[in-house]
């Protein structure tokens, strides 16, 4: 599996119902399980006073994660993302060598 740093902007069109956010927020918390569950979401983060997150995903390339990991997502349709693969750096303290 390959390792992609995730960022993601979620920004509900304005005039959207509070009650369809809070749903589809709710149901979001159960995908996001599910991709853990699945292998597909390794961590996520919020930085600190921001409505972004980052987050480390993996996936077989960028198709299948975009296909089958976050084009799933129920807030899918009100986010921006923007992928960047990564690999592994030489001097990577988590690195098994």
């Amino acid at each position: 599996m390959q390792e992609f740093l995730v960022e993601i902007t979620t920004t509900p069109p304005e005039g959207t119902p509070q009650a369809e956010v809070d749903e589809r927020r709710a149901a979001e918390a159960v995908r996001a399980k599910e991709l853990v569950a699945a292998g597909h979401l390794a961590r996520l983060w919020r930085p600190v006073g921001e409505k972004r997150s980052l987050g480390i995903w993996l996936a077989a390339d960028e198709a299948e994660l975009q296909a089958k990991v976050l084009d799933t997502l129920p807030l899918r349709p009100w986010m921006t993302v923007k992928v960047t693969p990564l690999e592994s750096h030489p001097n990577d303290p988590g690195k098994v060598s």
